[in-house]
């Protein structure tokens, strides 16, 4: 069950950080006309169709991450400190403590998404921090995963 969920809650993390990827392509560096390659193609999409799958994606991969948690503490996190392996758990402390800030920014996330397109400047730093966020969210939880999974 344990195992199952790890896995979901990656495939989640996995959908929001390309989500959050090409909202981000599309917000910081929009594609221009004549251009066709691949990476271009990519940059081409809406930003504001993505604000809803974010959120419901942030959403659930948090909910499911709390589900997990108590047995990374249990059963993850002692071996760790046996071993000295401080970074690791120091990723993961890091990791955690974004999670929690960027979930109580999610309401102004979609405010200023949704209901306040005059404001481009707080919606790219929002996107930017979101961004940023749930990309060394991924990257944390995925070293974690490769130094001491669930066994």
């Amino acid at each position: 069950m344990i195992t199952a969920l790890l896995i979901i809650h990656g495939i989640l993390a996995m959908f929001l950080v390309g989500a959050i990827t090409h909202q981000a392509l599309g917000l910081f560096w929009p594609r221009r006309p004549g251009q066709a390659n691949f990476v271009a193609r990519m940059r081409v999409a809406n930003s504001q169709g993505y604000v809803n799958a974010i959120l419901t994606l942030y959403c659930i991969v948090f909910v499911i991450g709390s589900f997990l948690y108590p047995t990374y503490r249990v059963f993850v996190r002692p071996p760790l400190q046996d071993l000295q392996l401080t970074y690791a758990i120091g990723l993961f402390e890091v990791k955690e403590n974004f999670a929690a800030i960027c979930l109580a920014l999610l309401p102004s996330y979609w405010y200023f998404w949704k209901k306040a397109p005059e404001f481009p400047v707080t919606r790219r730093a929002l996107t930017a921090i979101l961004f940023c966020t749930i990309w060394y969210n991924f990257i944390a939880g995925h070293i974690l995963n490769n130094v001491r999974g669930f066994t």
